[in-house]
């Protein structure tokens, strides 16, 4: 009789953010995601935008790869009616089929922030209670998301790997390696339309209480909680539970 040995499962492991970090480190963008859909499939990624001043780009490749990869966007009640409207348009303008607005639970704002005067009181927990969980919880299905920092930000951004451990998931940098020159040659090339607030002098845009404009010669995201030591918001500075 034919001993049978242990039998050995036909699916694949998932490889390790360091194995995918090695293998794409000198990946486009577009090799970046589509790397990333081979890793988790559709149904287990998500790009997370907040339709700023350069999400178009990223949305735009993705697009190209895969227009129904959902996309988060956090709707934290603080947003210029300028950015709601952008969203809409790249909506349009790029087919993206599975475009997620999450906002924050209205019983948490309610019993931390009732008067709204939390952004200035205390940021970090206004981004808390207003990014930080919803996104969390919009993250809940899936096992890897893609987003758009890139190193020339600088700050915390300046050593980003393309693809790092967030906790329960991978996270993909599609454009960690992306030059501020190739990001404004994807406007062009593209002809993708530009952020309302751009014309106005904003380089970096958020919520409307924490954003400012830049000025001539100023770090592009100088404009983001001005006169604070706060950089980010808190969804890249800690791994997404």
């Amino acid at each position: 009789m034919n001993a049978i040995g242990p039998q050995i499962s036909s699916a694949a492991p998932q490889p390790s953010a360091a194995e995918l970090d090695r293998s794409l480190r000198d990946a486009s963008p577009a090799e970046v995601i589509a790397a990333a859909l081979e890793a988790v499939g559709r149904d287990k990624l998500a790009l997370v935008s907040s339709f700023g001043t350069e999400s178009a780009t990223l949305l735009k490749v993705m697009a190209d790869v895969d227009p129904a990869i959902p996309v988060i966007f956090l709707d934290t009640g603080w947003l210029f009616e300028e950015t709601l409207a952008y969203r809409d348009t790249l909506i349009a303008t790029l087919g993206l089929k599975d475009v997620r607005s999450i906002k924050p639970a209205e019983e948490t704002l309610s019993r931390e922030d009732p008067d709204r005067e939390l952004w200035f009181s205390d940021p970090d927990v206004c981004c808390r209670i207003r990014k930080v969980e919803p996104l969390a919880r919009a993250l809940k299905p899936f096992s890897a998301w893609l987003n758009g920092r890139k190193r020339f930000q600088g700050n915390a951004r300046s050593d980003i790997p393309v693809v790092e451990d967030d906790g329960a998931r991978l996270k993909f940098n599609p454009f960690a390696n992306v030059s501020r020159e190739e990001l404004e040659a994807i406007f062009v090339r593209a002809k993708l339309p530009r952020h309302p607030l751009v014309a106005s002098g904003f380089r970096s845009v958020g919520c409307m209480p924490c954003t400012s404009r830049t000025a001539e010669g100023e770090d592009e995201r100088a404009g983001r909680w001005r006169g604070r030591a706060k950089t980010e918001c808190g969804i890249h500075t800690m791994k997404i539970s």
